[in-house]
């Protein structure tokens, strides 16, 4: 079964994301780092597909590599950052700053 297209939309969605920069840092007061993009997982099983919309921004370490990233230890990565859905919300918020300093929008 293959994957579908990504969209003009959805990869310029996942961009801007990403260019928020980590929420865990933020949160714990790190500033921004650079950042990749976080599918969520609440709601969705083992092996389906992941809504491309419904992502957060976390540095490689809260994603993957760290004792607290998101992959290693969800429930520590919980207890700290917050619920992804929390962090869900916050970065929907952020995106919507992020995109009204253009100049038009985005």
């Amino acid at each position: 079964m293959s994957r579908k297209q990504k969209t003009k939309e959805e990869k310029q969605h996942l961009q801007d994301v990403a260019a928020l920069g980590c929420v865990a840092c933020r949160r714990a007061g790190y500033g921004e780092t650079p950042a990749e993009v976080h599918h969520i997982t609440t709601g969705f099983g083992t092996g389906q597909a992941r809504d491309d919309l419904k992502v957060i921004p976390l540095c490689p370490a809260h994603h993957r590599t760290g004792p607290d990233a998101v992959h290693v230890s969800p429930a520590l990565f919980e207890r700290r950052f917050g619920h992804e859905l929390e962090l869900l919300e916050q970065t929907c918020k952020d995106l919507a700053a992020y995109r009204s300093s253009f100049v038009g929008g985005r």
